[in-house]
């Protein structure tokens, strides 16, 4: 087949006059590094933890006795008047259509996990000469961001491929300097080929061919909470919280280009296969307060430090690729690589209005400027120890802007039963509306509650549309995917 490249040049003429331009673009992104989109995904929280919690749409922050307020306003802790266990079972199930050249798809996935789970230990003086009411102890965990989802993208297109990037990345090199995880094994699979002088061809001089990518995504931000708030005669609460959130995510997707009728060279197919992992650890401090100027009237504020995580990424790569003559495969190394990020700090305020006998209205605004984000070099082993991720803070601070984040819950209280429902809007973050990616949240609920244990139930349905690109964004028009979820929450919580 080399040789067929080099007996055929006069077939690559108009290839060759695009290869001017696609070299011109500098694809310097390749699959493996790190960049603005890893950034995002770890910066953007939803509002995780008990079903009370969600049933409400995370709009918690002026108000208390709830573990999920450890992660948002430790300062609720200090409203506890009793110590109490919980933990919170939950189903998720994820669904997301694609729309691709005029192509429509779909796919779907479910999991189970644990929303919340800890205890906290409170002590109360109730004497008149006391000041300080109360102080509360909390430890447990938080689930912060679900990463499980499917999707499945197809269309036909006729002005690009894949393969146009890893000639991009090929061309004035040699081979054993073309990139492991993705233009030598386009090389090894017969996909590309240099003529001469480092100057690359692919199979595909022309377009027309059918692409598909199938992406399944896995895990969690998990934050684990060390909390403590007390309780200024019951007016003023006052709390911090020390967090430790740790992130498992892996990323699995096959990309696929066909060609029906390609009679000069017999290509049919081929598949570009690619597994990555994250894991890793990080910190954060939260503080709150929450002030009642009147029995009816609470205002809290929290501020949240920036997130430093200490991550690791492991990724292979594969590729196989079906002609008339033959199947031909290559299999890249395993890449590692362990850096650092910071996350954007948050604010948040907060105001409710509780009648309790009847129940209660609430809303968090969370104000978060997604362009502060930051990759920072970290021990490399491997590939590029030391990188200092300039161009891709740079992209960081192009792509991202401020967001707002709004959060509107109730609760009517028919004891011992009460009845909740919520609203909540993620604004996008993205500068200029380049990208619509906000998310919207409707939430509902029901909870049950005597004086030693309760029963809660949420279930919270939220949608998001956003722009999908298969590869490079200077060579592909976007796909569109808009993803629905349904979150099914139980907690369960002993009061002593």
């Amino acid at each position: 087949m080399r040789q067929f490249f080099k007996t055929n040049k006069h077939s690559f003429k108009k290839m060759k006059n695009n290869l001017t331009l696609i070299a011109a673009l500098a694809l310097a992104t390749v699959a493996y590094s790190q960049n603005q989109v890893d950034a995002l995904r770890y910066s953007q929280l939803g509002f995780g933890g008990t079903a009370r919690f969600n049933s409400m749409a995370g709009a918690y922050g002026a108000l208390g006795s709830d573990f999920s307020t450890l992660s948002f306003n430790p300062a609720g802790l200090g409203m506890y008047r009793k110590s109490e266990v919980s933990f919170s079972p939950s189903v998720f199930y994820s669904a997301t259509s694609s729309s691709y050249n005029g192509t429509s798809t779909g796919d779907d996935k479910l999991n189970f996990n644990f929303g919340n789970a800890g205890f906290v230990l409170t002590g109360r003086d109730e004497s008149e000469k006391a000041t300080w009411k109360g102080i509360s102890l909390g430890f447990g965990y938080n689930r912060l961001a679900n990463f499980h989802n499917r999707i499945f993208i197809s269309g036909e297109n006729k002005t690009s491929s894949m393969l146009d990037v890893f000639l991009a990345q090929s061309q004035g090199s040699s081979y054993d300097n073309l990139d492991q995880f993705g233009a030598q094994l386009a090389f090894d699979t017969w996909l590309i080929d240099s003529v001469n002088n480092g100057t690359y061809y692919s199979v595909l001089p022309n377009y027309g061919q059918t692409q598909t990518k199938s992406v399944e995504t896995r895990g969690a931000v998990n934050e684990m909470v060390f909390s403590f708030a007390g309780s200024y005669k019951d007016k003023l609460y006052i709390g911090g919280t020390l967090g430790f959130p740790r992130i498992n995510y892996s990323e699995e997707y096959t990309y696929t280009e066909s060609l029906e009728n390609d009679t000069m060279y017999g290509f049919k197919r081929y598949d570009y296969n690619y597994d990555l992992y994250t894991t890793g650890r990080g910190f954060n401090a939260k503080f709150g307060l929450i002030y009642r100027p009147l029995d009816a009237v609470r205002l809290g504020f929290a501020v949240h430090t920036p997130t430093y995580y200490n991550l690791k990424d492991s990724w292979s790569a594969s590729m196989n690729s079906y002609f008339q003559g033959g199947t031909y495969s290559a299999q890249s190394p395993t890449g590692n690589y362990d850096y650092s990020l910071t996350t954007p700090a948050r604010a948040i305020g907060s105001i409710a209005i509780v009648i309790k006998k009847y129940g209660l209205i609430s809303a968090d605004y969370e104000f978060i400027d997604y362009a502060t984000a930051r990759l920072r070099r970290g021990g490399g082993n491997g590939f590029g120890g030391g990188y200092a991720y300039a161009s891709e803070n740079n992209a960081i601070k192009k792509s991202y802007g401020a967001a707002s984040n709004i959060r509107v819950g109730g609760e009517l209280k028919v004891n011992p039963f009460s009845i909740r429902a919520g609203y909540a809007l993620y604004g996008s973050p993205f500068k200029n509306n380049i990208n619509d990616a906000s998310t919207t949240s409707y939430t509902a609920g029901l909870g049950f509650r005597e004086d030693d244990f309760y029963i809660d139930l949420a279930y919270v349905y939220s949608k998001s549309k956003q722009g999908y690109y298969l590869y490079d964004a200077n060579l592909v028009d976007a796909a569109t995917n808009i993803t629905t979820s349904s979150n099914f929450m139980f907690t369960l919580g002993f009061r002593f």
